[in-house]
């Protein structure tokens, strides 16, 4: 499939098949979202090395608190069952306590992904008190030596520590989100062992070359061998953890594992980031991923409804090049953003195809996008992580750091945000 940049208007949506599967029907999207990813802001107070969205430094046009609630009231209508919160940090902005309060009043229901940096005793206690939010405590190893080394010093501890507060107020099974690398797939075992002695749930996501992403996938992205690996022990375990639609490209090893095994991107799932911009995946903040502005394009159920883009990926797909292999009814061609951001055709394989055809891919002629937004610190902090250090060695004769790209982002991570 191509995605064209410029688009008409609206469209008739492409009409629904009667009967099917409810993967068949999923295909088609759905009136409203099964749940959305809402990148409260970009401020963050890590700096990890593998962020999808290159957060670091807030945008001073964020949506106010007043928007907000305006765009919570929108969802409760169309009857999204959840909204799923992150950033950045969502819990460094003012009101983000106050917004989650708004949503549960409004029968929308929480969930928010966070380092645990602000999830004190005080916090863990009204959290448990409070109905419909679920909590995911990131964890990207499960020791200090290889979390810390793309999230920062002290956020393996920071994390435990959040968990313990949760543990402590009687908070009932917050989730371990775990961003499987190269580094990490070793670790699964010890992944179950630590959310089980929380009693927690363990939630696995696919590291995606966007935003900082790209710069690192290459040392990052599980061999072919650690895929298999992976495949094998989700196939033991996967009824007890969860992966959302993140490894259906595993699929072509056999059979379909637990879980969405279908790009849910404009059909059933998308991104509100932190200015209103609507993106199709949660993993692909880019121009040409972009499906309107809730603020100009007649509010979050327009956009959802109207979007060419949206129309676009509910239409009918061709497999391309991968509609010759024999797997592609399992694996469905694999992920849109990993194969976006590492410039291979939207319509071939994923560049960690299992039966080799994305090595191949990536080998040939192809030209990876540049990013269309950085949020990233200005300068480097205490709290850079170690690979990120190592990526900034600068070369011989070289006497300054190059420029990060130009963003709009205000240097301090709170400046000019105004709570009212």
């Amino acid at each position: 499939m191509t995605l064209t940049t410029d688009r008409p208007a609206a469209r008739q949506a492409p009409a629904r098949p009667e009967g099917g599967t409810l993967v068949e029907q999923f295909e088609f999207g759905l009136d409203a979202p099964i749940c959305l990813t809402w990148e409260l802001t970009y401020a963050c107070n890590l700096e990890c090395a593998h962020c999808l969205s290159s957060s670091g430094r807030r945008d001073p046009r964020e949506l106010s608190t007043e928007q907000c609630k305006a765009v919570i009231d929108e969802l409760q209508r169309m009857q999204v069952f959840y909204v799923n919160i992150g950033g950045g940090e969502p819990t460094i902005r003012p009101d983000f306590w106050e917004l989650l309060e708004y949503a549960v009043a409004h029968d929308v229901g929480v969930k928010f992904s966070t380092n645990g940096a602000r999830i004190t005793p005080e916090r863990a206690a009204f959290l448990a008190a409070t109905d419909y939010v679920d909590v995911q405590i990131s964890l990207d190893g499960a020791t200090a030596e290889v979390n810390d080394y793309v999230r920062g010093p002290g956020s393996y501890d920071m994390a435990l520590r959040a968990l313990d507060n949760l543990q402590a107020a009687g908070f009932g099974d917050a989730k371990i989100s775990v961003v499987c690398t190269r580094q990490n797939i070793s670790q699964l075992d010890d992944f179950k062992a630590i959310a089980d002695r929380y009693g927690a749930t363990l939630r696995l996501t696919r590291l995606r070359p966007s935003g900082r992403g790209a710069d690192v996938w290459d040392e990052l992205h599980p061999l072919p061998e650690q895929q298999r690996v992976l495949y094998d022990w989700l196939m033991a375990h996967g009824e007890d953890v969860l992966t959302g639609d993140s490894f259906f490209h595993l699929a072509a090893f056999g059979e379909s594992l637990p879980g969405l095994n279908l790009c849910g991107a404009g059909r059933v799932v998308c991104l509100i980031d932190p200015v209103g911009d609507v993106y199709a995946c949660p993993f692909a903040i880019h121009d040409q991923f972009h499906a309107g502005n809730l603020l100009t394009d007649g509010g979050f159920g327009g956009v959802w409804r109207d979007s060419e883009l949206f129309h676009e990926l509910r239409s009918p797909q061709t497999g391309g090049a991968c509609s010759k292999c024999a797997h592609f009814d399992s694996c469905r061609g694999g992920c849109m953003a990993a194969k976006f951001f590492t410039g291979l055709p939207l319509d071939g394989p994923d560049p960690e195809c299992v039966q080799g055809y994305g090595e191949s891919a990536l080998s040939g002629e192809r030209t990876v996008p540049a990013a269309s937004q950085d949020h990233s610190k200005a300068n480097p902090t205490r709290n850079e992580p170690v690979m990120l250090k190592l990526m900034r060695r600068r070369p011989e004769g070289e006497t300054a750091a190059p420029p990060r790209p130009v963003s709009p982002c205000a240097e301090s991570p709170l400046a000019g945000f105004d709570p009212r």
